[in-house]
């Protein structure tokens, strides 16, 4: 294998504070690159620097409110790259737009996280950094390295550090208690587990709940929040099951369409923290919080471009 040329950071147009503090942390510049649309709403990409032989890192997550777009934008990027003679493309998608779409749940339905893989394979990456996918399957529908990074070293930190008293972590369904399980034991606080299902499309109902809340403070993790009804569903079960009024949310990718803000706001719900792989919303309120991912996903770059292991990311 050719070792691949200079290390090179490029930004779409999703998230340039992001790639921003990715550059920072590896002491470089984002690469200059035009991105502009024509009277129909074609894109249209040219990147500025020279890319013969490098090491090309594209950060763009395909998040809302203009999911489409920003993943055509990242085909036509990574096509120019392509094009241009890049050594290596590798895709830094810290959300993944369409993950939830990964199965069949009924006939006739397309697995569009599948397709979306297909398309970022063909148009040019040679590989693929994500954060916290919604179903870790996604990963074999590459046919390309996967680097899928977590979430869980930076929310155990950041509640080891908070030092709450007599706490337990919450996963809400069955299909999040592993990764929830990796939490509360590097904190060491116990666990629960909600079991809900999805009585009609974007519906959430909580059958019952595994594990003694009450007296306790909850804190929910979760890979994304979207409307904030599955949040709010498993608030009330807790509340319903003793537990303390001062309820915390830890989730990945902080979505926030709708109404969510406004669902999410009720005084039983303490703090709600997610990472930057979104642009955080300026209405967001005080609530609120951000952890940074720009650190990890720099030094996952770093190993990447240096070929060292990435395990340790991961202790």
């Amino acid at each position: 294998m050719v070792y691949p040329g200079d290390l090179k950071i490029f930004s779409g147009t999703a998230h340039p504070m992001l790639a921003e503090d990715i550059a920072e942390k590896l002491g470089i510049q984002v690469g200059k690159t035009v991105i502009k649309r024509f009277s129909d709403g074609e894109c249209y990409v040219r990147f500025e620097d020279s890319v013969r032989g490098v090491d090309a890192f594209v950060v763009q997550p395909t998040c809302p409110p203009h999911v489409d777009k920003n993943i055509m934008e990242l085909l036509i990027m990574l096509d120019a790259l392509k094009r241009a003679s890049a050594s290596r493309i590798t895709c830094v998608i810290p959300y993944y737009g369409y993950a939830c779409q990964e199965k069949k749940d009924a006939p006739r339905e397309a697995i569009s996280a599948k397709l979306v893989a297909d398309l970022l394979t063909t148009a040019g990456a040679d590989r693929v950094v994500s954060m916290d996918l919604h179903a870790g399957a996604i990963q074999g529908f590459f046919n390309i390295p996967v680097d899928h990074l977590t979430a869980i070293p930076l929310f155990s930190n950041y509640f080891i550090e908070k030092k709450l008293d007599n706490i337990i972590f919450i996963s809400p369904d069955e299909g999040r208690a592993k990764h929830t399980r990796q939490i509360s034991s590097r904190v060491g606080a116990p666990l629960a587990v909600c079991y809900k299902f999805h009585p009609d499309h974007m519906e959430t109902s909580i059958s019952h709940l595994a594990g003694d809340v009450k007296g306790k403070i909850p804190i929910i993790t979760e890979d994304m929040i979207r409307t904030g009804g599955s949040i709010n569903e498993c608030v009330d079960t807790l509340l319903e099951n003793g537990c303390k009024p001062e309820i915390y949310v830890a989730a990945t990718h902080g979505l926030f369409t709708g109404e969510c803000f406004k669902k999410l706001d009720r005084p039983e719900i303490k703090e709600i923290i997610t990472l930057d792989t979104i642009p955080r919303k300026e209405n967001a309120p005080e609530k609120f919080k951000t952890i940074k991912c720009g650190p990890i996903l720099a030094d996952a770059i770093n190993r990447i471009h240096s070929n060292i292991p990435m395990s340790s990311l991961f202790k």
